[in-house]
């Protein structure tokens, strides 16, 4: 797996991990191994011009995920498919006030993200609440097994 983490937010940010859980993730929804990821870290205004221009709604956000070529989780027995799964773009200023406001602090929100944004290039959505149940319900899954992972390793 191609796995491109790129700090431009001129926050501090921990990109080998940001890479490794990337990788935990694309293993745990059998993204090919040659598929290809880039996670880019930017500041408010950075992300609030992408926000604006790409999803028409106006401020910063916490994370945008832009897909290529519509990569899908692979199923067990199948061969997944090859290609470039997308580009994820982080805000870590906002995920420092998002994670304290849920009690899990700024990693612990950036690891959300994270899992959150590669859900969405894997076409995971929540507009409906069945997709929001299954989707967050998959993202709390794998936060878990990661925790475990990160524990026993």
């Amino acid at each position: 797996m191609s796995i491109e983490v790129l700090n431009e937010s001129e926050q501090p940010l921990d990109v080998h991990r940001l890479s490794q859980l990337a990788r935990f993730v694309m293993d745990e929804m059998r993204v090919h191994p040659l598929a290809e990821l880039c996670i880019k870290a930017v500041d408010e205004a950075t992300i609030a011009e992408l926000n604006e221009k790409w999803m028409e709604k106006e401020g910063p956000t916490d994370v945008l995920a832009f897909p290529m070529d519509e990569l899908r989780p692979g199923q067990v027995g199948e061969e997944p498919e090859e290609g470039v799964l997308g580009d994820l773009v982080l805000c870590p200023v906002v995920a420092e006030r998002q994670g304290a406001e849920a009690g899990h602090g700024r990693e612990g929100e950036l690891d959300l993200l994270t899992v959150h944004g590669i859900l969405h290039l894997l076409g995971y959505d929540h507009a409906e609440p069945e997709e929001h149940k299954e989707m967050f319900g998959l993202q709390a899954e794998l936060l878990g097994r990661w925790a475990t992972a990160r524990t026993a390793g």
